[in-house]
């Protein structure tokens, strides 16, 4: 994709025109910038174009969580600038050739591009806009240092820093892990310069990211509306950034406990007996599990999905069914989507009240899927008509479609695709799909998850595919679709990541890999064995494939190595809690990559594999066939949980690991604390369920729940819980 400069007018400031409330408002050569001390740490810079004020004001579908706060600021003229100051922070803004300048505390985070062309001038506008009769796009080009690297922009799954790549926030059915496309984009970056950017719309963003056709120097942002809504952040460190970003757009709330155990899945169980089978499976062979996933297939008929009906022939007694669930302690997961079947009785009611989105001409809108990509394992999808959650009646409608559902014994739902909105459709919140697509997938989990938390019991969570800006708040998202082999979990791994780099807390993908080059085929062993580790060391832990997926089929070995490693698991549901504690005060996510768990350490950049679990734990799964890992310890003592053995970072390490075992290492001066191995969360008692506390060397920091907190000093002096152990790596005992 190349910059089309001959499209764009590049604009300057004019003057200023007054001050308003929390800031100023400026005009440009053509239209209008208000510049907003909006909370610490952050500017609010909108721009609009000549045109906008004669357009009808679009909904922002409450991405921003948070309001303005009552920031004090200033503004002074000097030497042709105007400088805008809110406590440390200063932007300069220079009239022509328009340009920004963000200083914190007097150094210079980041400014427009200086890319200049040798006839003068420079070579891509700092600032332009496109006014065309069926388009509006701003652009804005900040520039780059040579060693800054950019994080962020969502789920993506090649390299975690963005430098040299054209990223498009715009939701898609992937169809895998394999390409740039994903099922869940924000347009939120940050630097290990110390600032991020926020691009407060539902509009498609591209992000040439020193991308080389645009300017190798430069960070270029094309925002196809008329009006370019951005947010700059400023923080000491990137975990500052995200809290910044999360205060604006929304944290994580609590979820439910059973979340965190092993959720089972496969595309798909073709009948009650078959899941149940599973399910008994499970038990008699004593391997931990929460949850059964019935997938699409699994319990509704696919030529009338989706109505909230199941299929009768297979399940003539649903009730009964999710009872024999309960009575053998699972919790029960049924899929959606947002489409109805033109076959299903639902369509002409829905389309004849208004609740789907429509064509041009005012007809129902009939997406009609391709039928390429589902091949001879996946079921071709029916014509089908797009729920309109725009329409508050629509919306009120589907939420409590759902009530039968958890009557009759639903605990979640997994809610799946939303990336198909067609950019013609329109909506009745007066918003056609150029407008909605992005946020459509935010506004169906939001939907379902409301859902869930009235007529469920317990803390609500939806188990969802795509999302967009504020989809932490209503959690959790997996990866979807990954080809069942190393490189797909190398990049499930990575998109996990990375959506956890871009304010989401949680994130699971599928164990084995979803679809295999050979129809039906089943994940190598030695494949499933290492993608199971990484799924057991992640936030949120489940198995799911066009295969089954349940260890037996695998052989002894590996069952028995997958079953010590989901005990292993379930004893770190109190670490694993605490990290969302955090995540619900900070935004700090629960995976951390080491670019945002170590910002000042060049070295650790490239290791995009390996991870942070929680505070504590560092992670490297192995990634490709033979054991062989290459991992980084930063400086530190870091404490090898299996062996208690220390070592001294900065190194790099070149290990070969057996089947059973990858590299996982305590960091010094921070606690463990684990659980019970159990079968499932129904064993644990209420509230946190502690049975012992490892410290990795003299203890530093304090473990935190909502009902317990744990100190170094309670350690140090043993005043800990009764009945609680202890164990020391590095230090004698007392």
């Amino acid at each position: 994709m190349s910059a089309d400069l001959g499209r764009m007018r590049r604009l300057g400031l004019r003057w200023l025109r007054s001050r308003v409330d929390r800031g100023a408002l400026f005009d440009l050569d053509s239209g209008t910038l208000a510049v907003e001390a909006y909370a610490p740490g952050v500017l609010r810079l909108r721009f609009e174009g000549p045109s906008t004020e004669a357009t009808s004001p679009h909904p922002d579908y409450d991405l921003i969580a948070a309001p303005p706060g009552d920031e004090a600021w200033d503004l002074v003229e000097k030497d042709g600038l105007y400088r805008f100051g809110s406590g440390g922070l200063c932007l300069e803004i220079r009239r022509a050739p328009f340009g920004i300048r963000l200083i914190r505390d007097g150094r210079v985070l980041l400014e427009t591009t200086g890319d200049g062309h040798i006839s003068g001038g420079l070579r891509i506008p700092s600032l332009a806009i496109e006014e065309h009769p069926d388009e509006h796009a701003w652009w804005i080009a900040f520039g780059l240092r040579s060693d800054e690297a950019i994080y962020g922009l969502g789920e993506k799954f090649g390299r975690l820093d963005r430098r040299g790549q054209l990223v498009t926030s715009w939701n898609e059915d992937a169809l895998g892990v394999n390409s740039e496309l994903s099922y869940k984009n924000v347009p939120f970056a940050w630097s290990t310069e110390g600032w991020g950017l926020f691009v407060h719309t539902t509009a498609r963003v591209s992000h040439g990211v020193g991308y080389p056709q645009w300017s190798a120097r430069s960070y270029a942002l094309r925002v196809e509306e008329p009006v370019l809504d951005l947010f700059l952040l400023a923080g000491d460190s990137p975990g500052a950034l995200l809290e910044r970003y999360t205060h604006l757009t929304g944290r994580t709330p609590p979820l439910p406990r059973w979340s965190y155990g092993v959720w089972m899945s496969r595309c798909y169980y073709a009948t009650a007996d078959e899941a149940l089978a599973a399910a008994r499976g499970l038990r008699e062979r004593r391997i931990p599990c929460d949850v059964i996933t019935l997938d699409g297939r699994a319990w509704l008929k696919v030529e009338t999905r989706f109505g909230f009906e199941w299929d009768r022939d297979r399940y003539p007694d649903p009730r009964g069914f999710a009872r024999m669930l309960r009575d053998l302690d699972f919790r029960l997961c049924v899929w959606e989507y947002p489409y109805i079947s033109v076959h299903s009785p639902l369509f002409s009611e829905l389309a004849h009240k208004g609740y789907l989105l429509r064509t041009p001409s005012g007809e129902p809108y009939i997406y009609d899927w391709d039928p390429g990509p589902f091949g001879v394992i996946l079921t071709p999808l029916p014509p089908s008509g797009i729920v309109d959650f725009t329409n508050p009646e629509a919306y009120a409608w589907f939420r409590d479609a759902h009530r039968p559902l958890f009557e009759a014994g639903v605990d979640v739902i997994k809610s799946d695709f939303g990336e198909q909105v067609p950019r013609d459709a329109l909506a009745a919140s007066g918003d056609d799909g150029k407008r909605l697509h992005n946020v459509y997938p935010l506004l169906f989990n939001r939907c379902v998850y409301e859902a869930t938390a009235r007529h469920s019991q317990g803390a609500p969570i939806v188990w969802g595919r795509s999302g967009w800006t504020g989809s932490q708040r209503y959690p959790m998202q997996w990866g979807g679709d990954p080809q069942a082999d190393w490189e797909g979990m190398a990049a499930s791994i990575r998109g996990g990541l990375s959506w956890c780099m871009s304010g989401a807390a949680f994130y699971a993908h599928d164990i084995g890999g979803f679809y295999h080059l050979k129809p039906g085929a089943m994940p190598d062993p030695e494949l499933y064995v290492r993608w199971m580790q990484a799924g057991v060391m992640s936030s949120h832990t489940r198995f799911h494939g066009t295969s089954p997926r349940e260890p037996w089929y695998y052989g002894d070995e590996v069952e028995e190595t997958v079953r010590r490693w989901l005990g292993w698991r379930y004893r770190l549901i109190p670490y694993i809690e605490a990290a969302a504690y955090e995540a619900q005060k900070t935004g700090m996510p629960v995976m951390r990559a080491m670019p945002l768990a170590f910002p000042g350490d060049l070295a650790a950049q490239p290791f995009e594999h390996q991870y942070m679990l929680g505070p504590a734990l560092l992670v490297a799964p192995v990634v490709r066939p033979g054991g062989e890992v290459r991992l980084y310890l930063p400086a530190g003592g870091w404490y090898d949980i299996e062996s208690g053995e220390r070592q001294e970072g900065p190194r790099v390490l070149d290990l070969e690991m057996p089947l059973d075992r990858i590299p996982i290492y305590g960091r010094e001066g921070q606690m463990l604390p684990l659980g019970p191995a159990v079968q499932h969360t129904g064993e644990l008692k209420e509230g946190t369920h502690l049975e012992e506390v490892w410290a990795f060397g003299e203890p530093r920091c304090s473990v935190e729940w909502p009902d317990l907190a744990i100190g170094a000093n309670d350690v140090r002096e043993g005043r800990l819980p009764a009945g609680l152990k202890l164990r020391l790596l590095g230090i004698p005992r007392a």
